[in-house]
């Protein structure tokens, strides 16, 4: 709601409660805060129990067959590099990060970039010719697309094209929580033999690998259309 005087639109802001805060604001940082711990719980579960086996440096304690020698030490790359923009995920996620400190903001997006989706995304297309066959499009696809919406993201920054940064950094973001998280989740009950099934499990696999990405960019692009236009707590950052 604005009001007009000599300076022009001037905004008036909507009536707040004891705190000087509105109640719609509390109740919206709220809903956020659950969600992200939820985000963060998964993803700490997932690590802790896939980062182990590889953190050791020790390739008979690999859960995925081994090709040749070498296979371990690019198994070892993808997920060391990948906990990172897991990990660093959650802090880009944090909108008291992003608006309290900017600084932290910034370099943890770096790390996104620079350590975690970068690296990680090119050991996951190093290991593609002995991958399993099935899914192996669908990693192919997720893999060039996390890194480019993460470069793109990065570079729309230096530009300054903070709505553009944004919204690819999303879409970024959504392609490994899908990947990873909802592959995980789809294809670990199969696979440990909690979900029992006759079928051929190469359409387990299949399903696995694009179900979640491919559904949670369709999400996020549905949320941003919903959201076009509202004051999100979106920081301008001064640099990349």
């Amino acid at each position: 709601m604005t009001q007009i005087d000599q300076r022009g639109p001037v905004a008036v802001k909507p009536s707040t409660s004891e705190g000087g805060q509105h109640p719609a604001a509390r109740s919206g940082k709220r809903r956020r805060a659950w969600w992200l711990l939820g985000i963060a719980a998964v993803i700490i579960a997932f690590l802790i129990y896939q980062v182990p086996p590889y953190a050791s440096m020790d390739p008979s304690q690999s859960r995925i067959p081994l090709q040749f020698p070498a296979h371990y030490w690019l198994i070892v790359g993808h997920v060391l590099f990948g906990s990172v923009a897991m990990l660093t995920l959650i802090l880009q996620l944090w909108p008291w990060i992003r608006r309290r400190h900017p600084t932290v903001h910034r370099w943890s997006g770096r790390a996104y970039v620079f350590a975690g989706a970068i690296p990680s995304g090119l050991f996951a297309v190093a290991m593609l010719p002995v991958s399993y066959p099935a899914g192996r499009i669908g990693v192919a696809m997720s893999a060039v697309l996390w890194m480019a919406t993460a470069v793109l993201g990065w570079i729309k920054l230096r530009q300054g094209r903070y709505a553009v940064h944004r919204r690819l950094m999303l879409y970024s973001f959504a392609i490994v929580w899908g990947q990873v998280i909802w592959g995980f989740v789809i294809g670990m009950p199969f696979a440990l033999g909690w979900i029992p099934f006759t079928g051929d499990f190469d359409h387990i696999v299949e399903a696995a690998r694009w179900v979640g990405w491919v559904g949670n960019l369709v999400v996020v692009q549905w949320w941003l259309d919903r959201t076009r236009g509202r004051d999100l707590g979106l920081v301008t950052p001064r640099t990349a």
